[in-house]
């Protein structure tokens, strides 16, 4: 018989010709390359839910929870998982949420969808700020939970010792209000596990990084000394959102409320650079930890404070935005550490991924791993470390004169500070550890009558109608 040419003899590659390594084998050999480790006396935890990352603000709105997606591929790519305890946590419950948020605003979060037509004149409607910037998407009581319950995991891994570091990166909502949305925010997460964290730790002190004023957890510990907020962002009251967080915003006027002073605000102008931020986070930081003395630190990475971002104005590189979060990290406190904004995908992805190392304390390669899913979004470098200062520069209006005179306005501030506030004249936020277990207790019997349910119909199985109802 004749042979054809759809019969080839085969020929075994050469070696180096093609890739035969696993996955496993190839994720092994990063770990390997990059010196990936679990650190020694320090215990980090990663909390990510992958239900969040299937959420879709629309087609044209500059939230993607897609990032997620992204970041997560990167920090798996690497193998930094194997460096850290990771959870799937759960989603928090309507009671967890309204510790702090209206029970009518989140009963409306549960039950209002993109099917129901919202009238901006209705009462019930208008006061809770839906509209373009924080539409109503299917799904999103279940985004508003998963995200929410990540933080207070992660805040809970902190209060009962089980980390050390303990890392969000769906978390960080810092615009949502008590009753309302605000600018892409639906549930302040970060209020949440603050007020977990205050059960356990007598000063909690907020750290926040996003080019937008934190406002939301400003305003929730305005008339508090037991948290203290220090927010680095862009400031422009009529161009910029939120269009508050000046320096002379500083807490309640009247010095007998417990929360004068203990709101600090850095308002920067356009294109900031790295060298200046970095030296400017560690001015007012070291003076607020020196005074306060804070049991805990949270802090918000906001990543559209990076240079090239679609929303922000400045002129920072992954490294020096980094840099921040090591010199917290150094502090040696238990520390929460949130995402927030940050509307390129890819670079959000690719810093968030860099300050999970950080927080490891280990240094990456430049180069992205070559089977890191989705790699062509990060084209043409494939770097993790591209150079975004010179991306849509803005041109850098922070003289250093004014930088000093903001280093001098928040110390001047923290001279107002009278040490550490008396913790037994505060309200303590009632514990949620009891609500925890018996949501828990609900959750197993809900599945285990799920699994009697579905027992009782595979019970002999094939027999006509012994099941038919």
């Amino acid at each position: 018989m004749t042979r054809t040419a759809v019969v080839n003899d085969y020929k075994h590659p050469q070696p180096g010709a093609t890739s035969t390594l696993t996955l496993d084998e190839r994720v092994s050999q990063e770990i390997i390359k990059n010196g990936i480790k679990r650190p020694k006396g320090c215990t980090v935890s990663y909390h990510a839910n992958p239900e969040v990352e299937k959420m879709h603000f629309g087609p044209k709105h500059p939230m993607k929870p897609w990032r997620l997606t992204l970041t997560n591929k990167i920090v798996l790519a690497y193998g930094m998982h194997e460096a850290m305890d990771v959870y799937i946590p759960r989603a928090a419950t309507f009671q967890e949420m309204t510790e702090y948020h209206k029970d009518d605003y989140i009963q409306f979060l549960s039950w209002v969808t993109p099917k129901i037509k919202l009238d901006p004149e209705a009462s019930n409607i208008f006061p809770y700020n839906m509209g373009d910037d924080c539409p109503v998407f299917d799904g999103l009581y279940e985004y508003c939970s998963l995200y929410s319950g990540a933080s207070l995991d992660a805040a809970r891994k902190l209060t009962n010792n089980q980390s050390d570091i303990a890392i969000n990166w769906s978390g960080g909502l810092h615009h949502a209000k008590k009753a309302e949305a605000s600018g892409f925010c639906y549930i302040n997460d970060i209020v949440l596990a603050i007020l977990q964290l205050l059960l356990y730790h007598p000063r909690v002190l907020y750290i926040d990084l996003d080019v937008h004023h934190g406002d939301g957890v400003e305003q929730a510990f305005w008339s508090t000394d037991r948290v203290m907020t220090l927010s680095l962002h862009k400031y422009d009251k009529a161009n910029f959102f939120p269009g508050t967080g000046g320096s002379d915003d500083t807490g309640p006027k009247n010095s007998a409320n417990p929360g004068a002073h203990h709101s600090l605000n850095v308002p920067l102008q356009d294109g900031i650079d790295d060298e200046s931020y970095v030296q400017l986070f560690k001015d007012v930081v070291s003076p607020c930890i020196g005074t306060y003395q804070p049991t805990a630190i949270v802090i918000q990475c906001g990543g559209d404070s990076l240079g090239g971002d679609r929303l922000g104005c400045f002129n920072i590189n992954i490294r020096a935005h980094g840099a921040c979060v090591e010199f917290t990290k150094k502090l040696g406190l238990p520390l929460l550490v949130l995402g927030g904004g940050g509307y390129t995908p890819r670079n959000v992805a690719r810093l968030w991924a860099h300050e999970t190392s950080v927080c490891l304390g280990t240094d990456l390669h430049a180069s992205l791993p070559a089977h890191t899913p989705f790699i062509e979004h990060f084209a043409p470098d494939k770097s993790l470390y591209p150079e975004l200062s010179q991306t849509g520069r803005y041109d850098n209006k922070n003289t250093g004169k004014y930088l000093r005179e903001i280093v001098t306005s928040i110390r001047e501030q923290l001279r107002y500070v009278q040490g550490s506030p008396s913790v037994q004249l505060q309200h303590v936020p009632p514990d949620l550890g009891a609500v925890r277990d018996e949501v828990e207790r609900e959750i197993q019997e809900e599945k285990e009558a799920r699994d009697f349910g579905r027992r009782r119909k595979e019970r002999g199985a094939g027999i006509r109608g012994e099941y038919s109802h």
